[in-house]
């Protein structure tokens, strides 16, 4: 029986096909850059690439893929290797097929495709049919390198997907898997739901229809129920990443684990998946709990969300049912830590991603991003929300006020956000332009805190601008809004948070707290008159820094008031007041640990480390699993 043969009795036998993770992670682990060539390991390292075949062919792995993801012509110009696209090829097969002989085990191997490295036309200047060539160029040395099958994976782009299909089908009959990686709206990044890719993969002659890299293994177990309702008559497999990654201590790492991975291999299994492996961040390790999991475990009509109609398809495909870290941290009763930071003055963010690499190491979950603090010049968060994300791996919060915006600089910023993978909002009146920088210029605005709230969540998170016209796809944003807890009107507040949940709000966030019984006060007055609260809450604590500081904060900063006797402590402290402003934070969080949801931190002065002291103590304090 040809191997060929062997791949579709397995797909028609109805049993969980397992396969392999990743190969960059492993590699990186073992001290190769992630800027030198994994592809070319083959022919200088091939003891490093035949070691991790083995491992995950010991954890039960029945498909590995040749390390062959970059091995084309365009992406091996830029290590000036692209005269070597067979010889790498073929040595990347024959490494995997030398794994299988000396393990023994009964597995196959998969040639893996990765994209081309360059836009194809219209988006690039790649013609069609150069990139049909180049694809033709590597499946070629696969098949003739003795490749069991193909595997076209982490594509964005369909219609470069497409040509590397109809390229593998012109070299030979290996059966072809064609696989797309997602954004966190559950889009390819050129925007197709993962309904029209399995439609349009299907159509074009893929035998396996996949899904892979992307947010993690909940997120592509609704991307495979969509693809699978899309096309009834598929075959699916399903490869994630073990969750987003992040960056500590220098290093990028993935917080998905092992047995999070095995619960997640049964649920694809009972949602029909016929493949099931790992991406990005994965171990052999993940493939052996896998491995256990799917053990015994027979494909289904399961469906964990019921899709009933094209609608209810479509709303999977739009990516409304995707969740932010944030929420989803919420919604574990994990006890989140944010950081605020400021934009810088000027061009330079070196010192501020460095802040931001300071904090993602010590467990801050999430970074808000302030806007224009105190009405001074600063630049654009947005700008700096995407910096942070995409270089430190740090989901972020945009602060978005609404004084000094009419309604169409308003939607205008919110499509911007979103297009920058921008998706928490924390919506506030923001400082008065009359004590910043340039107290000349507009105060004027459209629309309060609420009713952004209300447009955000009710108008563009459903598809449709301010006047009801369709805005092309729902945006997928998670609204935070302010309290302030230092107020003589504490009935006025609490009606105005009361608007602000009933426009949609997900989230609070609070004034800095140096009082915790205020916050305890407040909260307790809301749900007296209106019932519980029903939404998490974030503690502002921000630690002094000194005396100065603290009367300056006292005296002259709208919404915070800081008691005589917390004043007098940090006058005390002397030099060592910036210690006492940590311990007293500490203290603050302490106290309220059992009745928020989080702290919202706002280091002074841009004394990162303050916060970082802050975020390690009390992570210390949290039980197993960072709950509280």
């Amino acid at each position: 029986m040809s191997n060929r043969v062997k791949f579709l009795d397995w797909l028609a036998s109805g049993e969980p096909i397992l396969a392999d993770g990743a190969m960059g992670t492993q590699l990186h682990a073992r001290g190769i850059p992630f800027e030198a060539c994994f592809d070319e390991l083959n022919l200088s390292r091939p003891e490093l690439i035949l070691d991790i075949h083995q491992e995950y062919l010991q954890a039960g792995a029945r498909i590995i893929e040749a390390n062959t993801f970059g091995a084309n012509r365009h992406k091996l110009s830029s290590h000036g290797l692209e005269h070597q696209v067979e010889k790498i090829n073929a040595a990347g097969v024959a490494l995997a097929k030398q794994a299988i002989e000396e393990t023994g085990a009964d597995a196959l191997v998969a040639g893996s495709v990765g994209p081309l490295g360059v836009r194809m036309a219209p988006f690039g200047r790649v013609k069609r049919e150069e990139a049909y060539e180049a694809f033709k160029e590597q499946i070629t040395a696969l098949e003739q390198a003795g490749a069991d099958l193909i595997s076209l994976e982490t594509q964005s782009d369909l219609y470069e997907l497409r040509e590397g299909i109809q390229a593998a089908k012109v070299v030979g009959d290996l059966p072809v898997i064609a696989s797309v990686t997602y954004t966190r709206d559950d889009r390819t990044l050129l925007g197709d739901t993962p309904a029209q890719a399995a439609r349009l993969l299907w159509e074009s002659g893929a035998d396996v229809v996949g899904a892979n890299c992307s947010g993690g293994p909940a997120q592509l177990l609704r991307v495979l129920q969509v693809m699978r309702r899309a096309v009834p008559e598929g075959k699916f497999s399903v490869m994630p990443n073990a969750g987003w990654p992040q960056q500590v201590g220098g290093r990028i790492m993935y917080a998905a684990t092992a047995d999070y991975f095995a619960e997640y291999a049964r649920a694809y299994t009972q949602a029909g998946a016929c493949i099931i492996g790992g991406c990005c961040g994965t171990t052999p390790e993940h493939i052996a709990h896998m491995r256990t999991a799917i053990e015994g475990v027979e494909v289904s009509q399961v469906h964990i969300i019921s899709i009933e109609t094209d609608e209810d398809l479509e709303k999977l495909s739009s990516g409304q049912t995707g969740a932010t870290h944030l929420s989803s941290k919420f919604a574990s009763g994990q006890f989140v830590l944010s950081v605020e930071v400021n934009p810088p003055r000027g061009l330079s963010v070196e010192k501020l991603l460095a802040g931001a690499r300071l904090l993602a190491a010590a467990g801050a979950d999430v970074i808000n991003v302030a806007d224009s603090p105190m009405a001074r010049m600063r630049m654009s968060p947005w700008a700096v929300c995407h910096l942070v994300q995409d270089e430190v791996g740090l989901e972020t919060v945009l602060h978005f006020p609404t004084r000094g915006r009419n309604l169409l600089r308003v939607q205008g910023d919110l499509l911007a956000a979103h297009a920058t993978g921008v998706r928490n909002i924390f919506v506030v009146m923001g400082d008065p332009t009359s004590i910043g920088d340039y107290p000349e210029a507009t105060d004027n605005y459209d629309v309060v805190p609420s009713g952004l709230i209300k447009l955000i969540k009710h108008g563009f998170n459903a598809g449709v601008d301010h006047h009801g016209d369709e805005i092309g796809e729902a945006t997928s944003f998670y609204v935070g809004c302010a309290l302030n807890l230092d107020t003589a009107n504490v009935e006025q507040e609490i009606r105005v948070l009361r608007r602000k949940i009933e426009a949609g709000a997900d989230f609070v966030l609070t004034q800095p707290v140096f009082e915790p019984q205020r916050i305890e006060q407040t909260i307790s007055a809301f749900e007296e008159r209106y019932g519980p609260l029903g939404i998490p809450v974030l503690v502002g604590i921000l630690p002094l820094y000194g005396i100065k500081h603290a009367r300056f904060l006292h005296n002259e900063v709208p919404g915070i008031s800081i008691p005589e006797a917390i004043q007098k402590r940090v006058s005390a402290a002397g030099d060592r007041a910036p210690q006492a402003g940590v311990s007293m934070a500490i203290e603050i969080i302490d106290q309220l640990k059992d009745s928020v949801a989080g702290a919202y931190l706002l280091p002074p002065f841009n004394r990162y480390d303050m916060a970082a002291e802050i975020i390690e103590s009390v992570a210390e304090k949290m039980p197993a699993g960072g709950g509280v």
